[in-house]
Parts: C-alpha cells; structure tokens; sequence
C-alpha cells in the first residue's frame, strides 16, 4: 500500500475538531470546504493559504475510498460501490426525487443478523466501517453527481449492516450529519434502521436525538421472525415492542415497522391481525416491502393481491400503512439487494 493510502481522512474527525494554521478560524473555513461546498481536494481550498494546503495533504485525505464504481437504474436511483482501503467494499444508494435527495448508507461490510432474505446477509459481517467510511459515502456520491453536499437532506442508515452494531461510529457520523459547521441536518431527516436490538435501543434513547427509528420485524410470531432472522432468539418480539414504547415515550417520534413481505411466510391474514395487535398502543407506520429478487434466493413476493389483503387487514385495525414498492431492482440497488455486484440493468428481474 502506498503511503498515501495510509494518511487518514478528515472526515473521521469531529467537525469542532478539524485542524487550523493556529487560526481558530481556518478550522471552521476548512469544514465549509469539505461539507458545504463539497470539495474533495485541498487543491481547490483556494482560500486557505498554499503553505498550509500543502501540509495538510501530506498529512491528511479527504475521500476516504480508493475506488467509487457507479452503477445506474432506469428509474434514477443509483448504486455506489466503493472499495475501501485494505481492499474490502460496502455500497450506497443516491435517490434522486422532484423535491428531494435521499441517501441509503451502509455502516458496515456485509452484516452479522443474517436475514434469510436479504443478500447482504448471505455475505456474513465483514468488518464495521469507521466514521470517516460512513460520512464519506454521502460525500462521495456528491463529488460524483456534482451537487454539494447540503443538497442531500434524508439520510438512511438501512445499507449495508446493523448500525447499532457499530454504535460508536455510527453515533459519530450522525453527529457530522447534524452540526451545523457539518452537513447541518435535522435528525429528523435520519432514518437509522435495527433489526431490533432492545439494549442498543435503550441506549440510542439516552442520546436525546430525535431521528426516525425503523425497526426490521418481519413477522409478527416469534416462530416465523426465527425462520426468517436467525438471530432473532436473542431477543423476544416482547422485548422488542417495550424497547419501542420506551422510545416513544422519550424521543416522541412515530416508530417505522420495517415488513418484507414473503410468499406463503409471513403474508398470512392472521400474521396481520397479530402484527396489528402487537403494535396496539404505539404511535408506528408500518412499511410492507415486496420482496426484492437477488441471486440464488429460495423467497419470492407475495402477490400484489396477497400484499392488499394484509394491507386492508391492518387498516380495518387502525394501523398506518403503506406498500413500498423499492426503487433500483434493476441495479442491484433496492432493499435487501446490496451485494457488491456488478450488473446492468437486464440482470435482475423486476418484482412487478
């Protein structure tokens, strides 16, 4: 590895921590370059004086990959697959709509819950990624579709991995996200996805942010959530459902329930009127989620018909609910696809 390689990124470091020339100020210039204008070399700092550009390139980097690969849908969306610096790699997914710009990032390599379903857990857990990793995800696909960074304003940690699992770093990059002198976000506009860990749970609440928590359930039966999630014996949908209750209570914030729905699993009509009774009480919003087709997959769908019935089954309930049908299938970008591939656009059959 070249010795450039090694000189660490300074988006690793809390923003109030940036370096200056002894001038408080230049810290404060530097992170305006970085997360507001969206500059990915001190080259192009052209205020901040020669000298000190030069020592900070010898010392520091900005982007924090070796390698972005593009890879586009036919519906706008595009996968980012970026090659770290000891070789491994981890995707993003840049959402581009009429009024807004989302972000699907990735907290880790691969993921350790080893969900049957979702080809990023058919990888197994490669390693966490480091703040500077998770952060320059967003700057990445920025440099790369030429918008400044700020422009970006929803966040989704529901890549690669079990964010909660890299709390540390994950905490760290969603404090970059909101300071002011960084990306200068609300947590508001943060979605941080769990497959539901009660302990991790109880601990995010301690941290007083308001974000928008979305829990992966996937079944309402403790037997089908097994089947389905293997490391689902650790913790009981009971523990689960309380975790969440202590949330709303603290934070005040609407819970996403997070449903992939697969045929002849998890479709029943009685696993609706369970999933409706086991949400009796919290403020949530229920997500169904066709099943995405990847690789050498067993699942398939439910039905279009299948998914309305649920649907009708857990309004009839009072449940708040919506089908979301996933945007990228066809670049490996949609949910629960992410597998370092690279395909075109013929590769993957649509779910509908």
């Amino acid at each position: 590895m070249e010795a450039s390689e090694q000189k660490p990124s300074l988006l690793g470091l809390n923003v109030a921590d940036l370096p200056d020339d002894g001038r408080a100020y230049r810290s404060r210039q530097l992170a305006e370059w970085i997360y507001g204008k969206g500059a990915a070399d001190f080259a192009q700092m052209t205020n901040l004086p020669a000298a000190w550009r030069e020592q900070l390139a010898a010392e520091w980097t900005v982007d924090p990959f070796v390698k972005s690969e593009r890879f586009e849908s036919a519906d706008g969306s595009v996968r980012y697959l970026f090659t770290l610096k000891d070789g491994k790699q981890t995707e993003a997914v840049y959402m581009p709509y009429l009024n807004r710009r989302t972000i699907c990032i990735s907290s880790m390599v691969g993921c350790p819950a080893g969900c049957a379903f979702c080809a990023t857990g058919a990888m197994g857990f490669g390693r966490n990624l480091n703040v500077a990793e998770i952060v320059g995800q967003l700057l990445a696909v920025a440099w790369q579709e030429g918008i400044e960074p700020r422009s970006i304003r929803n966040i989704v940690l529901m890549g690669m991995g079990e964010a909660l699992l890299n709390y540390r770093n994950a905490l760290g990059a969603i404090r970059t996200w909101i300071d002011p002198r960084g990306l200068d976000m609300s947590p508001r506009r943060i979605t941080l996805s769990t497959v539901g860990l009660p302990g991790k749970i109880r601990q995010l609440i301690d941290e007083e942010l308001p974000l928008t928590l979305a829990v992966s359930l996937h079944a309402p039966d403790e037997e089908t959530r097994r089947q389905i999630i293997p490391t689902a014996h650790a913790h009981s949908i009971v523990d689960i459902m309380a975790s969440l209750h202590e949330w709303q209570r603290r934070i005040r914030r609407r819970v996403t329930i997070e449903y992939t729905m697969l045929e002849g699993i998890n479709d029943h009509e009685w696993q609706a009127v369970q999933l409706a009774q086991r949400l009796e009480g919290l403020n949530s919003h229920v997500n169904l989620i066709p099943f995405n087709a990847w690789g050498e997959s067993e699942f398939s769908s439910s039905s279009r018909a299948v998914i309305d019935t649920f649907r009708e089954a857990l309004e009839q309930r009072n449940v708040s609910v919506s089908v979301r049908f996933s945007r990228g299938q066809d670049a490996g970008a949609a949910c629960g696809q992410l597998s370092l591939q690279r395909i075109s656009h013929e590769t993957l059959p649509l779910a509908y």
